[in-house]
């Protein structure tokens, strides 16, 4: 009880901003852009005036982890396992595409850039399936340095933000209908909140659908993963025999860190809604509850965001991060297209 009061001051902040950017989009005469993108920066602007302390950036980073994964699972209450397993297989074909081009180009564009293997496939993970969240699964399991991590998270986020702002005017400009331009931002953008940025920005049924998609992209952090292992192990193993020695440093993957238990959760909701077990009036209330805790963890997000510290990753892994996100946005629009979902 005590440690949840530690993070109740940042958590009141987040949900405070989170209110405010909900008033504003009322209020505006146009719906130019969703609640989760106003919140998102009212938190970034604020940060600029003034840092949280320790005390609010404890509860800001409880929010933007862990209640927008709880968000996530409340998301699953309004939803069918017949809906997700439908989305998996529209998405899949997309979602094979668009990594082939995040790893396989990474890897000639990191080549070409000079940067180490580490980093540019820490990019292309972050790029391609969920960005903090692959980032910090595979950087353990290939021994990345801190710095690695850091110039990764911060070439994937700057094009987060552009994204966020981007695509519900692409979508609008190429004329897609909700469930392409879900499938499009669900597959196209990186980490799960600018999804739901993205997303709900468009409309509440796209939101919801490149939210789904989104959940089922983040699966291939577990094959990706244990593929790098596997590389890094074999790499491992080359640098021992040409030291002239037998030692092989192998990296542990623990299988229970790299599944995503939100996911397990969102659809044993959408299980438990299924067989009609949760009424219609508590679902679409879970649903309502859900999308006011995705605003808020926007807000937090935007909160803890600071461009200072953004500048210091360097030029090389952001023209990277450029390369591959506009490939990946190509890719999937181009594939979406083709499959005729247009």
């Amino acid at each position: 009880m005590k440690i949840f009061f530690n993070y109740l001051p940042g958590i009141i902040l987040a949900l405070l901003i989170a209110i405010i950017a909900r008033c504003i989009e009322s209020m505006m005469p146009i719906h130019l852009i969703g609640d989760s993108v106003i919140a998102l920066f009212l938190g970034m602007s604020i940060n600029q005036i003034k840092k949280p302390n320790k005390m609010i950036q404890s509860g800001l980073k409880f929010t933007s982890k862990k209640i927008l994964k709880f968000s996530i699972i409340l998301l699953g209450a309004s939803l069918s396992i017949g809906t997700i397993f439908n989305v998996g297989r529209i998405s899949l074909a997309v979602m094979i595409f668009t990594l082939l081009t995040c790893f396989g180009g990474g890897y000639f564009i990191g080549k070409l850039l000079g940067l180490d293997w580490k980093l540019s496939n820490l990019i292309s993970a972050g790029t391609g399936i969920c960005g903090g969240s692959a980032i910090a699964a595979m950087a353990p399991v290939i021994n990345a340095e801190d710095k690695d991590v850091a110039y990764a998270l911060s070439a994937t986020f700057i094009f987060d933000m552009a994204m966020v702002i981007l695509f519900p005017i692409m979508g609008q400009a190429l004329g897609l209908n909700d469930m392409a331009y879900g499938l499009w931002a669900g597959t196209a953008v990186n980490d799960t909140s600018s999804v739901v940025a993205a997303g709900f920005a468009y409309s509440e049924a796209a939101g919801d659908f490149a939210t789904m998609v989104k959940l089922t992209r983040t699966l291939s952090i577990i094959p990706t993963v244990l593929i790098f292992s596997f590389i890094n192990l074999k790499l491992n193993v080359k640098t021992d025999t040409t030291l002239g020695t037998t030692n092989i440093h192998q990296s542990k993957v623990k299988i229970s860190s790299l599944f995503p238990w939100f996911i397990l959760a969102f659809v044993g909701m959408s299980l438990i809604n299924s067989v009609g077990l949760i009424p219609v009036t508590i679902s679409s209330g879970l649903k309502t509850i859900s999308k006011f805790l995705m605003v808020s963890a926007l807000a937090a997000i935007g909160m803890n965001t600071d461009f200072q510290e953004m500048k210091k990753s360097g030029i090389n892994p952001m023209i990277h991060g450029l390369i591959i996100s506009t490939l990946v946005v190509i890719v999937a629009i181009s594939v979406i297209n083709f499959i005729g979902i247009v």
